[in-house]
């Protein structure tokens, strides 16, 4: 049986050769794990950013379970150790981790809702987001890469920045000496972290009402989680009627952090670090390929150093 790609998918092809391999081998490998694994698709084949998703169901114990089978790009290096990660929590928190085959990068997991935080309020959602902390701020195993040493790449070129770049020279400073504070600290490391913790990446479940998924898992601090919780749902922000965006920040920043028993003054530096880095990852991004920054880039820009500086005193 080989299965149909829908359009989203197929479009993963115009971002490179390596993509459109990965697109031409994804209908024979999802027939291969099905067969191996004795799976019954029960649903059509849809995507997320760099990873396919087909439910299922399995022959567990006698019982039919609903599941769904994930295979992921392979060259995706954010998660490279989401089979790690999820193995790890053992369903505390996430998704539960059912079969894995790392080197297809193929994953069989527990069927959750297709309900996400965007269903709540931001504020409950982020309060339901600080309630999973816990369960996935564990010891991080050896094999995770160091959130600190994944930063410490973009030390230099930051340093470099023109002051005329789009993003306040005093801003990318004040980012460099907290990053070189925070690397030499122990305690930004070892950790678990999710990394990629916001809205669309908590799904309701049976076991649980809430549980994440997708994890882009490192060893670091859990006062670097929270910012994703920030720039996610940002029309809620800066549409009509949402009021001042400073003050929306804000009250994001402080519910999770409350509700997290999270140190103020260290979240506050993760979220600096954090959006100064995303913010130069567009200035990078439109220099390598000799072009001008374009309309969604200066978008996203603007709202990085938006963060920045509503979370500031």
């Amino acid at each position: 049986m080989r299965l149909d790609l829908p359009p989203s998918v197929l479009a993963f092809g115009a971002r490179g050769p390596r993509w459109q391999a990965f697109v031409d081998g994804l209908p024979r490998l999802l027939d291969d794990l099905v067969a191996e694994w004795e799976l019954t698709p029960t649903g059509e084949v849809w995507s997320g950013y760099a990873s396919v998703v087909l439910p299922v169901r399995r022959a567990a114990g006698g019982e039919a379970q609903d599941a769904v089978l994930k295979v992921t790009f392979p060259e995706d290096e954010e998660t490279e150790h989401e089979p790690l990660a999820l193995q790890h929590w053992h369903g505390r928190g996430a998704v539960l981790l059912l079969r894995a085959d790392p080197h297809r990068r193929a994953m069989l997991l527990e069927r959750l809702h297709r309900r996400d935080l965007n269903a709540l309020d931001p504020l409950d959602a982020c309060e339901v987001v600080a309630g999973l902390y816990p369960s996935l701020h564990v010891p991080a195993p050896p094999q995770l890469r160091s959130f600190t040493g994944y930063l410490n790449r973009w030390r230099e070129p930051l340093a470099d920045l023109p002051r005329d770049a789009p993003v306040p020279r005093r801003m990318v400073e004040q980012a460099l000496s907290l990053l070189r504070d925070l690397t030499g600290d122990p305690a930004s490391t070892g950790t678990v972290l999710h990394h990629d913790l916001h809205y669309q990446n908590v799904l309701a479940g049976e076991r649980e009402p809430w549980l994440a998924i997708d994890p882009q898992a490192m060893s670091g601090d859990p006062h670097a989680e929270p910012a994703p919780m920030l720039w996610n749902r940002w029309d809620e922000l800066v549409g009509p009627g949402a009021g001042d965006v400073r003050t929306g920040l804000r009250a994001r920043f402080h519910t999770i952090v409350d509700a997290a028993g999270l140190d103020e003054d260290r979240a506050r530096a993760w979220v600096v670090v954090r959006m100064v880095v995303n913010a130069y990852w567009s200035i990078e991004d439109a220099e390598r390929l000799g072009r001008l920054l374009d309309a969604d880039e200066r978008d996203w820009i603007t709202r990085c150093v938006a963060v920045v500086k509503a979370v500031q005193d």
